[in-house]
């Protein structure tokens, strides 16, 4: 059987799209304690909404969205992704998983509470197709969430400023700020339970000759790691 094509517009993701297995360790290492969805919290609830998860991968979060949303719906380009979310879920009458893409969702015209990206956005400069995409679904008083890496401050932060110099932390909030979103800054924290892990994950996220670097210069199992929860109400 002829594996199906990702959908068109789609960027390839070098990590998740290539080592889903070692994105899984990734996952479960990232915001051990839920910060992320703490400062999503404080501005927007997603119980009892209508949620969509814009890039959801694997499904990873779904579960913990289906636990309260009224109904969740992932949407994911590459549709391997989307099969395995769809394992993840199948459980979970009020999850559905769609392939598409964030500049062509396959949802209805204001019909999302609450829309959720995570990593899915985080170059900034270059998503507009997608931001009006979100126009178009999102309900009146509903909320987006973006979250992406600041690449300003943490560990990581340099980390990132070293493997991809080309994404500047400066023109990113320029991006988002310029279009009306605010933003919530987080240290989430890496913590993996294999110093294995960690060298996993950095050689996925990184080119060979960087990871090797960052591998070198860092001991231990944990790593520092500060994002940018950014948000719209619309």
């Amino acid at each position: 059987m002829t594996r199906p094509p990702r959908r068109v517009g789609a960027t390839p993701s070098p990590n998740i799209w290539h080592h889903p297995s070692t994105y899984e360790v990734e996952n479960r290492a990232a915001d051990p304690h839920g910060r992320i969805e703490q400062a999503m919290e404080s501005v927007a609830s997603w119980s009892g909404a209508r949620m969509l998860d814009i890039g959801c991968g694997t499904g990873f979060h779904l579960p913990r969205w289906a636990a309260s949303a009224a109904s969740v719906i992932g949407v994911e380009p590459h549709p391997d992704l989307a099969a395995l979310a769809r394992r993840r879920t199948r459980s979970s009458s009020n999850v559905t998983v769609a392939v598409g893409t964030a500049q062509a969702l396959p949802v209805p015209d204001a019909s999302v509470d609450v829309a959720h990206a995570r990593w899915a956005y985080f170059l900034g400069p270059g998503c507009d197709p997608g931001l009006v995409e979100l126009d178009r679904v999102m309900a009146r008083g509903g909320t987006a969430f973006v979250i992406d890496n600041d690449g300003s401050r943490s560990t990581f932060g340099a980390w990132f400023r070293r493997g991809y110099p080309e994404v500047r932390a400066d023109e990113v909030e320029r991006f988002w700020s310029v279009r009306g979103w605010s933003r919530i800054p987080v240290d989430m924290g890496w913590s993996f339970e294999t110093r294995d892990d960690l060298e996993a994950v950095v050689r996925i996220e990184f080119a060979p000759e960087v990871a090797d670097e960052i591998i070198a210069s860092h001991s231990g199992t944990e790593v520092d790691y500060a994002v940018n929860v950014w948000w719209r109400r619309y």
